[in-house]
């Protein structure tokens, strides 16, 4: 029998909200990059943010296709099939270490690819020595969210949580240390911040195994146990699950890099009221983000033990909050504008006037779209949840490059709306794919989606 309306509300507010703080701590995690790179002075923040900009479409493909470990996971909790927990855990650490050994020689070529790209060459060469750092990063960060997909299947966010915010604590305590040379470490600037990271990852990485292997409730799992023993079943499954995952994730991500990038074309002032706009907006996007991963969780375990109905709790239990949440939000943005836009550029210097302007009239499109980017990302992943991740991946490119990234040129350069219109067509994009994926999970008995697999 599946949890009433109420029982499904709490379950999944519990599960949600150390998932979402923690979301909001790895999102502190690059902000301190950021602020102590910029202690430095802007050469040395170009050059890390050159870098980390190479790296993120790597990280956040590979963590999308690891991530398949989470609904396969609670699918196999749904259905009591405790071997299968741990072979579909022990593949996903293994899917992680390949996609890094991939990824890593890529990473290494910044240089020759960004001078193909008319890059500086002094920032370029200066981005590589992080990137000759931060590359090792992939491995334990990518291997944590293996471990991080178990502890969500079986509610244990709280450790999440607790986990995320030390790694931020030790990425900050290092970072003031190998950047500057303080507390006797060496001076190392860039290569301090990159190794910093990759430490804070470590970390992370060893805590959360260390959880895994000690505490009761996980010990009978026996992650470990013949890790070396392959099986190609699952491991296939969690590429077929999550390949998708991480294209539709690397597509969104390039959406708003392409944004960006068409920003830059109108001038500084755009692209700083840009920055303003996304970062609040992504603060924002932590909420449903949150919600949506433990959406994941509770329609696998519906789906797992066989439960309809439970599906249909979970997953429109998590998209009403996430939908609630951003109305909030969205008010937020409307009243209140220019007083959040404020606290990124003193309104007191001149020079900041038109670009706080030109902010506080995108957050107000960034306000229309919160609705609609809470209703993507929640209604994705209750479908991940289903295992369906091809045809919403097919979904979401279409609508980011094929409506939102032309429209987006359409009302900003040939329409003349300039930045405004480029953040219409962002709000394009992500309405249509809302639209299209709500619709897919509100018609998942009519296409087949609750088969057995």
């Amino acid at each position: 029998m599946s949890a009433s309306w109420g029982d499904e509300l709490r379950a999944t507010f519990a599960l949600a909200w150390p998932l979402v703080i923690a979301q909001l701590a790895q999102n502190a995690l690059t902000a301190t990059d950021v602020i102590m790179l910029g202690w430095l002075g802007p050469t040395h923040l170009a050059a890390g943010t050159l870098a980390t900009t190479f790296l993120m479409p790597f990280l956040v493909c590979g963590v999308g296709i690891v991530g398949a470990v989470a609904p396969l996971v609670a699918q196999a909790r749904g259905a009591r099939d405790i071997k299968a927990v741990r072979r579909v855990v022990r593949q996903g650490m293994w899917a992680a270490i390949l996609l890094a050994v991939l990824f890593t020689p890529i990473l290494l070529q910044i240089r020759p690819i960004y001078a193909a790209l008319g890059q500086d060459p002094t920032i370029t060469l200066m981005a590589e020595e992080y990137i000759q750092v931060g590359v090792w990063m992939l491995f334990p960060a990518l291997t944590i969210i293996a471990l991080r997909s178990l502890l969500s299947a079986f509610d244990a966010t709280r450790i999440i949580l607790l986990v995320t915010v030390g790694g931020v604590l030790f990425n900050a305590f290092a970072n003031y240390g190998l950047i500057f040379g303080h507390f006797g470490m060496p001076r190392l600037e860039l290569r301090g911040a990159a190794l910093a990271t990759v430490l804070a990852n470590i970390v992370m990485f060893g805590l959360m195994l260390a959880y895994v292997l000690r505490q009761r409730r996980f010990k009978r799992f026996y992650v470990l146990m013949r890790l070396w023993k392959p099986d190609w079943p699952r491991f296939r499954e969690i590429f077929r699950i999550g390949t998708p995952i991480g294209l539709t994730v690397l597509a969104e991500v390039g959406l708003f890099t392409a944004a960006a990038l068409l920003m830059g074309l109108l001038g500084t002032d755009e692209v700083a009221a840009h920055a303003i706009a996304l970062q609040c907006a992504s603060m924002a996007f932590m909420v449903p983000l949150g919600l949506g991963i433990a959406a994941t969780v509770r329609v696998g375990m519906a789906y797992g033990r066989g439960d309809a109905e439970g599906i249909r709790k979970a997953g429109w239990t998590a998209f009403a909050l996430g939908t609630s949440f951003m109305a909030v939000s969205c008010a937020l943005f409307l009243t209140l504008g220019p007083s959040i836009v404020a606290l990124f550029l003193d309104p007191r210097v001149p020079e900041n006037a038109h670009a706080l302007a030109l902010a506080g009239t995108f957050l107000v499109v960034a306000g229309v779209f919160q609705l609609v980017d809470g209703a993507q990302v929640v209604a994705a992943h209750a479908l991940r949840g289903l295992s369906d991740t091809k045809i919403p991946m097919v979904f979401a490119i279409l609508g980011y490059w094929a409506i939102g990234l032309p429209t987006a040129w359409l009302f900003g350069f040939v329409i003349g709306w300039r930045g405004v219109g480029i953040w219409l067509g962002l709000a394009a994009g992500l309405a249509a794919v809302a639209v299209v994926l709500v619709a897919r999970f509100a018609m998942r008995e009519r296409l087949g989606l609750l088969r057995p697999r």
